[in-house]
């Protein structure tokens, strides 16, 4: 944390402490009362969009989680990588290794493969903004716009969300232009040098076009300092986007409503340390510290630089209403992205010699690696109704080209045979084993789909039941070339190409007004396709999700009490699994992928509930609980039988949040806290390599004066929060390392979570 920051942010903090009493103490009890009467309504409805039409969620028979725009902002959520503590407990964020650059999503245990830089491989969670489908996991960590909400769709998608949706889908909802002038425009700071902007603005309609744009700008220096000379430090970040939208609407029967968004996502990599080692036949360079807890600074300085991520779309959303009963709507989107993704992480796994003689033995790998991906979809959907039948049905294309290229030399090298003095080696050049690029891949997705979802209304039981039935076709078609090998050109190719229908069946039961009970079946499935971390671009078929779920949604109290559960068991066949291997003579680490030859289960429990004990005061708790039965692998090649399970996925995990909302005359006092507690979980499928992580706890809190009217129509809101209020420590991360082929444990490697992070945000409203 830089000194000018944390001066900057207990000045503010001090200002905030003293003006907050003097706001309270001029309030009025009338207005405090008003407001409790209001609050005795219940708990508010909640809109999701989860069937493709609008529907309350409480009515929806589908396991859902969401995240308001209220519940974000008491979170202090500005990027999907903010739910990586466990607010929602199914849902698991992960950063790809120490990379921000990239971030893994997983639900209910199905989780993709550890290596995002594969153009030929796809994600196993669908993520959806306004819509569209997002191909890559690049980007997913940077800074969102103008939230409304987020869904979390548990269990298989296959059939209104389509391919690569084995796990669930996580859809973003962005604010629509609004018609009115409104401008909102926040200031914050925080500690670590950190500082951001946001600025929200709609105007007024003209010619029944609507304009809204938003603009972030968030900054924060590192959280582990990085002793190099003029380097960064390790988790840092720079987030820039802007994004411009335009609603027309002529008629109450059609609009066109066309988004654009560019943004820039700066970043460097997490820090990774040794946290145990051994002894083995060998030595370890004296330079090598056991680290236990998360440090201030790192070991030693070492070159590196930010990873960017420079990426844009368009997309128009077309909607015609040709009659009362029915809606057709046109999604159409283009988005582009370039990532480069640099960490020099790797220095610990080169400060061992095993001839204890380190004499210009070179080490900190410095991996360079790039991605580009364009893509391109088209949808259209009809959503309508007929007497006791809704309906959904809609053909979707979607096109991606993809590239990726890598190069992992060396930096340093040690001066001395005992391993006690290092010095850098002046270039990249200098510490390369072979030519650039190491390897390099190129990958065509081409995928067509028709689906139709019809939910029937039979006149039996009172008009209470529900029959959903649905399916999707999908044709998707891969190919694909791996041209660089070790620096020399290789000609591995790839093409692919599978049929399929994903069936989904649902009966639902109103056992009264606020009890609403579902079973459902359903599948999904994830393309095959080809690793270009192997050295012979070995290909690997797909894998499909059969699940069965039960589930209970209720109402009581007055609706001042929400309990929702649901239970799942899935069948998880041709299981897409990674293996490690190190190429002998090279710095190379290559991943072969395989099918599992048995199916995998996972079965698992969830429930969340949602209280108003009293007025203004709202309580929260959410639990899951996961397990995973995986059949162990046979790794080609060598025939070695290899345990193997579910990865990023704790077997229990819960979050607990209470808000409570004190009214005055002239503003609100807002006050929230937060904790989540989660199991170990294993990073890697193999135990042989990945232990279990740390059990986690996070408590964050924030706390607003709201609304406070300046007059003429403005208002202010001040808002302190913290993040890892607790300043907990536990590893995110956690792998062995080993110092020869019988794969004998010589290390224990792992990453820290972040350290409390905290600020002081001032939002103006015009």
């Amino acid at each position: 944390m830089s000194m000018h920051g944390s001066k900057r942010a207990l000045m503010l903090a001090a200002l905030f402490a003293s003006v907050s009493p003097f706001l309270i103490g001029t309030a009025h009890a009338e207005a405090a009362a008003a407001a409790a009467e209001s609050a005795n309504d219940g708990l508010s409805e909640i809109v999701v969009t989860a069937q493709k039409r609008e529907t309350n969620v409480q009515r929806t028979p589908v396991a859902i989680s969401v995240a308001t725009s209220e519940s974000l902002e008491a979170r202090r959520v500005k990027s999907l990588a903010d739910l990586a503590d466990g607010s929602i407990p199914s849902l698991r964020i992960a950063q790809f290794f120490t990379r921000n650059s990239a971030f893994n999503i997983g639900i209910r245990g199905i989780f993709p493969t550890s290596d995002a830089n594969q153009p030929a491989r796809d994600t196993a969670i669908g993520v959806y903004i306004d819509g569209v489908y997002l191909g890559r996991p690049q980007g997913l960590g940077a800074a969102l716009y103008d939230i409304e909400r987020i869904e979390v769709l548990k269990g298989p998608q296959g059939t209104l969300f389509g391919r690569n949706s084995t796990g669930g889908a996580v859809s973003i909802v962005t604010r629509k232009p609004s018609g009115e002038f409104d401008l909102r425009q926040t200031l914050g700071i925080r500690n670590f040098g950190g500082y951001s902007s946001e600025t929200h603005m709609d105007l007024p309609a003209i010619a029944n076009v609507s304009l809204k744009f938003d603009a972030v700008f968030s900054k924060r220096e590192g959280t582990v300092e990085n002793p190099a000379s003029g380097q960064p430090g390790y988790g840092s970040y720079d987030r820039r986007g802007f994004h411009a939208r335009a609603l027309w609407a002529p008629s109450e029967t059609f609009s066109a409503d066309y988004n654009f968004d560019v943004s820039y996502d700066a970043t460097t990599p997490n820090y990774l340390q040794y946290v145990d080692f051994k002894a083995a036949s060998g030595s370890w360079s004296p330079i090598v510290r056991r680290q236990t807890s998360r440090p201030k600074v790192a070991e030693f300085g070492i070159p590196f630089q930010e990873s960017i991520g420079n990426i844009s779309g368009h997309s128009l959303n077309l909607t015609w209403k040709p009659m009362t009963d029915l809606e057709v709507r046109s999604i159409t989107s283009y988005r582009n992205m370039k990532q480069t993704q640099f960490d020099n992480t790797g220095v610990s796994a080169f400060l061992y010699s095993a001839t204890n003689n380190f004499l210009n033995q070179r080490f900190a790998r410095y991996s360079l690696a790039t991605m580009h991906q364009d893509q391109f979809s088209q949808e259209i959907q009809a959503v309508g109704s007929l007497p006791r039948i809704n309906y959904v049905a809609g053909l979707y294309y979607y096109s991606e080209e993809g590239s990726d290229d890598a190069w992992s030399p060396f930096t340093m090298i040690f001066t001395s045979a005992n391993g006690a003095s290092y010095a850098n080696l002046g270039s990249i050049a200098a510490g390369a084993t072979s030519a650039f690029p190491d390897r390099a891949s190129r990958a065509k997705t081409r995928s067509h789909a028709a689906y139709a979802q019809l939910s029937w209304n039979p006149p039996i039981l009172q008009d209470k039941a529900r029959l959903t039935l649905g399916a999707r076709y999908t044709n998707d078609k891969k190919s694909g070339a791996l041209y660089k090998i070790n620096g020399a050109a290789y000609a591995g190719t790839f093409t692919g190409e599978w049929s399929r229908v994903d069936p989904a069946v649902t009966v639902s039961y109103d056992a009264t007004d606020d009890v609403h009970v579902y079973a459902k079946w359903g599948t999904a499935y994830r393309a095959g396709g080809a690793n270009s971390r192997s050295l012979t671009y070995r290909a690997f078929g797909p894998e499909e999700v059969k699940t069965s779920e039960i589930g209970v949604k209720s109402e009581f109290w007055d609706r001042r009490a929400r309990l929702n559960l649901a239970a799942f068991s899935t069948d998880y066949e041709g299981f897409q699994i990674d293996f490690n291997k190190t190429v002998p003579g090279t710095t190379r680490t290559i991943i072969d992928t395989t099918n599992s030859p048995r199916p995998a289960k996972i079965k698992g429990f969830e429930a969340d509930f949602t209280i108003m004990p009293i007025s203004n005061l709202t309580l929260t708790a959410s639990y899951a609980y996961t397990k995973g039965e995986v059949p162990p692998y046979v790794e080609p090649g060598t025939n070695l039988v290899t345990p193997t399970g579910i990865v990023y996925t704790p077997k229990n995990a819960y979050s607990l949040g209470a808000d409570y909302r004190i009214p005055f005359n002239n503003f609100t006092v807002l006050a929230h806290l937060d904790a989540s507690f989660a199991d170990g979980y294993r990073v890697g499928a193999d135990p042989i390599l990945a232990p279990m992580t740390d059990r986690s706890k996070v408590v964050n809190g924030r706390l607003a004066v709201t609304d406070l009217q300046l007059g003429g129509g403005h208002d202010l809101t001040l808002s302190l929060w913290a993040r890892n209020l607790l300043n907990e420590e536990y590893l995110t991360y956690k792998a062995f390392a080993w110092s020869n082929t019988a794969r004998t444990v010589s290390a224990t490697s792992g990453i820290f979570n972040e350290p409390r992070t905290f600020g002081l945000d001032l939002t103006l409203k015009y």
